[in-house]
């Protein structure tokens, strides 16, 4: 009783890393931008958030990564 309903999936650190493509220390300096959303809930382990929030995050303001030259070819 009292917890919050989830709305959808949730993602912690490690799943957002690798969304945004970045290290730790990135992740942190990320996560205090006023854009970037708040935690859905701290819990002991650390916090989570709503994926479809990281996500609108990552749309509207990271810019798009460029393509391997791999991919180019």
């Amino acid at each position: 009783m009292g917890e919050p309903e989830v709305p959808g999936p949730l993602v912690g650190p490690g799943e957002i890393m690798t969304l945004l493509g970045v290290g730790r220390s990135r992740f942190r300096q990320i996560t205090v931008q006023p854009h970037f959303p708040r935690p859905f809930q701290t819990l002991q382990a650390g916090s989570v958030w709503l994926r479809s929030a990281v996500e609108a995050y990552i749309r509207d303001y990271r810019q798009p990564r460029p393509a391997d030259e791999e991919d180019q070819g």
